[in-house]
């Protein structure tokens, strides 16, 4: 059911040409071990001043939204909850306000699910959304990423987990240098 979704929710957002790439546990099963994941998140290329093409592919797609005053809550948390109900599966369209974000979507990887190209996010943003935030299962998921793809670019996820760092005042640079201790000799 996930891959279906995602072919839909591609193909939407590009008829809408809304730029986005998928994230969190979907995007980690694409570089990473199987793991279950009961989610869709969708980081879109827009500021919520885009809400309303968003609401319109949401209803094309007939999704629930799951909060009563959507305006409110994605000018809130820059995130619009929605559901699918038929499966139960949850899709969050993250609205995006960052230099990092929009870097991050052009670095998307583009592969094929059914007869939809989907935009997953580089194995390197992967890493820097897990670190950044830096739950036991994200951290995880960064250890097995790392050790499917030893090959990625560490001076970018540096540079980006650095300015994440500088703004947000949090050891992000040292939180990855021990989530890769016994990894990397």
């Amino acid at each position: 059911m996930f891959q279906k979704l995602l072919e839909q929710i591609a193909g939407e957002l590009s008829a809408k040409n809304i730029p986005y790439m998928i994230v969190g546990g979907q995007a980690v099963l694409l570089y990473g071990e199987p793991r279950l994941t009961k989610d869709i998140d969708v980081t879109l290329g827009i500021g919520s001043e885009g809400l309303d093409r968003v609401m319109q592919s949401v209803g094309n797609l007939k999704f629930k939204i799951l909060v009563p005053e959507p305006e409110d809550f994605v000018r809130e948390t820059m995130v619009l909850p929605t559901l699918h109900e038929k499966s139960g599966i949850r899709v969050d369209f993250i609205f995006s306000f960052s230099a990092y974000e929009h870097q991050a979507i052009q670095n998307a990887k583009q592969v094929k699910i059914g007869a939809q190209d989907v935009c997953f996010a580089s194995l390197e943003d992967v890493i820097i959304h897990k670190i950044i935030a830096g739950r036991p299962r994200d951290l995880e998921d960064v250890r097995s990423v790392i050790l499917k793809n030893p090959d990625y670019d560490l001076d970018y996820i540096k540079k980006w987990l650095g300015e994440f760092e500088a703004a947000l005042g949090e050891d992000y640079l040292e939180l990855f240098k021990k989530t890769l201790d016994g990894l990397i000799d």
